[in-house]
């Protein structure tokens, strides 16, 4: 079963449709006990980093998170939802995040240096992998040439946890990150067709 975790923040019926539309049993929930009992949780986000952080630590699952990605149960971070499982984001001010991978979520804006690129960045974009692209196992099915829909302001430049990465403009945006079993999309899945679809899957094992 995969756990969506339920905080307040978050496009959780289209992600709830897509994991059905699979074949794959899931919860949406925010309570301790089937996070725990979970096989897979998924965290979702849309909106401001600071206030997705702040509900997260309301509610005691920033701790909980913590432990079970730390117990080595498979965690996937959903656009903010991936954002968050980093250590710092600059998104109006300084907020701290899960600390779960190591790096900082910085403004597009100052990055992309091509005024034909417009800030957010929304539509779709290719993937290209990095090294330990080769590894991570949302990527298995991805193929040359694959797109997949972003919808983001704020992002993680191309870094040592950077599975694949898409150009915006000068800019190199962390698509998929990962370390172990802690893994994130910048894009949406969910809204990313076939494509994304088969990401889902192969983070459920499917």
């Amino acid at each position: 079963m995969v756990a969506i975790v339920d905080y307040g923040v978050g496009n959780l019926f289209s992600l709830r449709c897509s994991l059905e539309y699979i074949g794959q049993e899931c919860v949406v929930t925010g309570g301790a006990h089937l996070l725990s009992e979970a096989d897979n949780i998924i965290l979702p986000g849309v909106g401001a980093f600071g206030d997705a952080a702040d509900k997260l630590r309301a509610k005691g699952l920033d701790a909980l998170l913590r432990e079970l990605a730390g117990a080595g149960k498979p965690l996937l971070g959903i656009c903010l939802g991936m954002q968050l499982l980093f250590e710092r984001s600059l998104e109006y001010g300084s907020h701290q995040g899960l600390g779960l991978l190591p790096g900082e979520i910085v403004p597009l804006a100052q990055d992309v240096g091509d005024p034909s690129c417009r800030v957010p960045q929304i539509g779709w974009n290719t993937l290209e992998p990095t090294d330990i692209g080769a590894a991570c196992p949302l990527l298995e099915r991805v193929q040359p040439g694959d797109c997949v829909y972003y919808v983001h302001s704020y992002y993680l430049p191309k870094s040592e946890v950077t599975a694949a990465w898409s150009g915006y403009g000068k800019a190199k945006v962390s698509g998929i990150v990962q370390r172990k079993n802690v893994m994130g999309t910048q894009f949406h899945p969910e809204k990313s067709g076939k494509v994304g679809l088969e990401i889902l899957r192969a983070f459920c094992g499917q």
